[in-house]
């Protein structure tokens, strides 16, 4: 059961994937680009936690008294 192929079969079999090939290392390219904005964007999100953190002013809280 085995099929034979033609060598235009096979070109176009090999273009194909080299055709899916290239549209992977696009994705691949789109989603580093996506994954640095977010690296880039939870670091700053990092820096202005510490900065609010820093700023907070901690209140005294009345103590509860026991009856």
């Amino acid at each position: 059961m085995s099929k034979r192929y033609t060598k235009a079969d096979l070109e176009q079999i090999v273009y194909k994937q080299l055709e899916n090939l290239n549209a992977m290392h696009d994705l691949l390219g789109i989603m580093k680009f996506q994954n640095d904005l977010i690296h880039n964007i939870n670091q700053t999100l990092r820096e202005e936690i510490g900065q609010f953190k820093k700023q907070q002013v901690m209140y005294p809280t009345r103590r509860k008294t026991r009856s």
